[in-house]
């Protein structure tokens, strides 16, 4: 327990201290004197000031739990090979596609989160970046949403455009988004 710390009884205790000091008659001892007495309150000051700062911080400062609970939602797809969504897809392999040619791949996107959801399809990391001026990924999805545990088969079909020029191998990602 800190105990509080009056400012008189800070003075009172330097002047104790200033009193107790031996009593010399010579000039050094004089100046000696004088020069403790000075350390002595600046000493003294220091310390006042310290308190004093962690006595306005003490004020300043506040503190508040709040506890929490609840169910979390999670929104969460898996794309599988399968309609029991067993045989996830980490991959696709389109194989060789020409000019103006086109593939298609039929896949389940499965709800695995808490709550229904309607899905999103992006691709990214086109490699060569070039890629993405000629191939184009489209889905046969139509904004049905997905409950959760339930599952949609969707195709997927990689279009060439016949004017292809400078890409003789290609991968890119597949992104599916799931938002409830």
């Amino acid at each position: 327990m800190v105990r509080k710390l009056t400012l008189e009884k800070l003075f009172a205790i330097t002047k104790k201290i200033i009193n107790d000091l031996p009593k010399r008659t010579s000039a050094t001892r004089v100046i000696s004197r004088k020069r403790t007495r000075a350390f002595i309150a600046i000493v003294t000051l220091t310390l006042l000031s310290g308190f004093m700062f962690v006595e306005v911080m003490s004020a300043v400062q506040t503190s508040l739990t709040i506890a929490n609970s609840g169910t979390i939602s999670t929104v969460g797809v898996g794309v599988y090979f399968n309609s029991a969504c067993t045989d996830r897809t980490s991959s696709i392999d389109w194989g060789i596609l020409a000019p103006g040619g086109q593939k298609s791949v039929s896949v389940y996107i499965c709800n695995e989160g808490s709550t229904a959801v309607t899905l999103a399809q992006s691709t990214s990391n086109w490699n060569p970046s070039t890629a993405s001026s000629y191939l184009s990924l489209s889905w046969s999805y139509n904004g049905q949403t997905i409950n959760p545990g339930g599952s949609l088969q969707v195709t997927l079909t990689l279009n060439v455009s016949p004017s292809v020029n400078g890409v003789a191998g290609y991968s890119f990602d597949i992104v599916i988004v799931g938002s409830g």
